[in-house]
């Protein structure tokens, strides 16, 4: 039984990996939906919570229904950490989560996300001042390390356990790499099985199917896995490896009914977070995993990316095919 403090997850769950502008509470329900057992929001700029800024505010935000969850959040500055740490909590999420794996050059050139790999104490004192700042618990993100000549994460691993995190989410690349080539699980397996870890090492990667979750997990023993962007508009994804690693099956891809209940569900449930203008433009990214596999889906794609109103691409929806039932709400 896996867990992050007192918080149980199940034997092996499967996490919804954070992702700016993906991993929003409209699409983390959906995903929740279909089998994500644990949620992590956004990554959270710690200076936007600390001056209480309107789009880092409302990143917090979360339904009950996607618990367990954790909030995400980044920065350069321990004080400014530990101050967005207290910010976080009072959104009452059930654990604190820190990123120190992003490897965006926005990010990484104002010394947060992966930066702090090039500066290990000042990582260490930053984890350390936040978990005694909060009484939740508190998890890291990060990666193998900054480059090829410095994957230290079996080092660094360990020396955050002695922080007080309660488990570490392993990204199989360094920050050089960022998204690029293949990820190596063979560190995150050095660093789960190395006998002074205790707490919960889980994995992240190019997972994208049940076999490879299953080898993942038999071939390093991590403690679960984190599925990014192989959700992205494919949030069937947590179902497929459930049943993969439960019955050795692989159910069939949902129907065009289905997917189009689907995107309708998120386009209602993000407009009251986002508006529809804002909606309209970020869902577009997500159309092409909605309906992948669908024949002769890019004519329809093209008009949906070019809809200007709900309305309009609801109409669509509705000459792609018929509505689905999905047991969500809208």
């Amino acid at each position: 039984m896996s867990k992050i403090g007192n918080i149980e997850l199940g034997d092996f769950p499967l996490f919804l990996a954070p992702m700016e502008d993906v991993t929003d509470s409209p699409f983390r329900g959906i995903c929740k939906h279909y089998g994500a057992d644990v949620l992590v929001t956004e990554f959270i700029a710690a200076e936007g919570l600390i001056r209480d800024a309107v789009k880092s505010s409302n990143k917090m935000r979360f339904e009950p229904g996607e618990r367990p969850i954790g909030i995400q959040i980044f920065g350069e500055n321990v004080d400014s950490m530990m101050k967005a740490a207290a910010v976080a909590e009072s959104a009452n999420p059930d654990f604190i989560d820190l990123n120190f794996g992003c490897p965006v050059r926005k990010i990484v050139m104002k010394g947060g996300g992966a930066a702090l790999l090039q500066d290990i104490p000042k990582m260490i004192r930053m984890t350390e001042a936040v978990v005694k700042s909060t009484r939740l618990p508190v998890t890291v993100k990060t990666r193998l390390g900054w480059d090829d000549a410095h994957k230290d994460i079996v080092d660094i691993a360990e020396r955050l356990q002695d922080t007080g995190i309660s488990a570490i989410a392993i990204h199989g690349r360094t920050r050089a790499q960022l998204y690029g080539g293949e990820a190596d699980w063979t560190l995150i397996g050095e660093a789960k099985n190395n006998p002074r870890m205790k707490i919960p090492v889980f994995g992240n990667g190019d997972v994208d199917s049940g076999p490879k979750a299953e080898e993942m997990k038999n071939r390093f023993g991590v403690d679960g896995i984190l599925i990014g962007r192989a959700a992205t508009g494919n949030p069937w994804i947590f179902r497929e490896i459930k049943a993969w690693l439960s019955t050795h099956t692989v159910p069939p891809p949902p129907p065009v009914s289905e997917r189009i209940a689907v995107v309708r569900h998120h386009l209602l449930t993000s407009i009251p977070y986002k508006g529809e203008r804002a909606t309209l433009f970020e869902i577009r990214k997500l159309y092409s995993g909605y309906f992948r596999g669908i024949p002769n889906f890019r004519l329809w794609r093209m008009k949906m990316v070019t809809a200007a109103t709900t309305e309009e691409l609801f109409e669509i929806l509705a000459a792609i095919g018929p509505v689905g039932n999905t047991e969500m709400q809208e």
